[in-house]
């Protein structure tokens, strides 16, 4: 049995066709289309008319991809975007109607367990871990031990959703950081008080280009790495003082982040000197493979 998850991020739509073997799924085929669903809209609480048209052609090529590679159920994830948007019921709508494809919206509490669960998955939590997710429309936090998850939130911190609610110079400027800081201490309250931590789990996406921009090389699929903070710290620097100019020459910035980029590497730096992070581990796996879990709850 072959079956298709596609997640329906704020930047980018993920697909993954993954076929059951035993009591797992081995991923077949993946694909990745930055849309931009939450471009133009998303502080405003609503999907414009052009985010849709681009939602619908990307999801219109993975379900000719999902057929082809002989999927027999697609599932389609609705995250932070679509929650949010007062219209989200039109491009549900629309979906089904033009493609026959029911999207299922989940909230934030249930996107942090679905990561965990990913996560999970691939890496022993054999000492405490906080992994972040980093998205367009949200970013979500899960402290876990041996024992599982011990705290978890989403907060609506998205890169998308923060590079367009401020004026950034480019390249960013101290005031730019200093800025972004301030609204990532008061959006995420008291969270990460008390917490000690001092291994970060990356769950895929962003993390990914870190690791590229580090070693010069594509991540390898599937494989999950881990570096210590002091490899990956200068990499986020470069970032947050790069311009526009400079991140479009560079070959391991995929397009979709070669804009929002310094925003995602002011948040992960922010969190690595207030936990006082050491090492990083990038996990390939995340909210697909939690709903691949779980696969039977979304098929009705």
């Amino acid at each position: 049995m072959r079956v298709a998850v596609i997640d329906l991020g704020t930047n980018t739509f993920n697909l993954s066709v993954s076929e059951k073997r035993g009591t797992g799924y081995v991923n077949i085929c993946s694909a990745k289309e930055g849309v931009g669903l939450g471009m133009g809209g998303i502080n405003q609480n609503r999907i414009t008319d052009d985010a849709m048209q681009r939602g619908l052609e990307t999801l219109r090529k993975f379900r000719k991809t999902a057929g082809e590679n002989e999927a027999e159920e697609i599932v389609l994830i609705g995250t932070s975007a679509l929650r949010n948007a007062t219209n989200s019921v039109d491009f549900v709508n629309r979906v089904w109607k033009e493609l026959s494809l029911k999207i299922h919206i989940i909230s934030g509490e249930e996107e942090a367990r679905l990561i965990y669960l990913g996560v999970s998955s691939g890496i022993t939590f054999d000492t405490p871990g906080l992994i972040m997710d980093i998205g367009g429309g949200s970013t979500e936090f899960i402290l876990a031990d041996s024992k599982g998850p011990l705290r978890s939130r989403s907060f609506e911190i998205g890169v998308s959703r923060i590079f367009q609610a401020f004026p950034f110079n480019d390249p960013l400027v101290d005031e730019n950081v200093a800025e972004v800081e301030k609204y990532l201490e008061k959006s995420c309250g008291n969270f990460f008080v008390g917490m000690q931590v001092e291994w970060l789990v990356g769950a895929s996406g962003t993390f990914e280009t870190f690791y590229e921009l580090c070693f010069n090389e594509r991540y390898p699929a599937g494989k999950t790495l881990t570096m210590p903070a002091a490899e990956v710290l200068p990499q986020l620097d470069y970032l947050i003082h790069s311009s526009v100019a400079e991140r479009e020459r560079n070959e391991w910035i995929i397009p979709i982040r070669k804009k929002m980029a310094p925003v995602a590497a002011v948040k992960t730096r922010w969190i690595f000197r207030t936990l006082g992070i050491q090492k990083l581990t990038i996990s390939p796996f995340s909210l697909k493979e939690g709903v691949l879990i779980e696969f039977d709850n979304y098929v009705e």
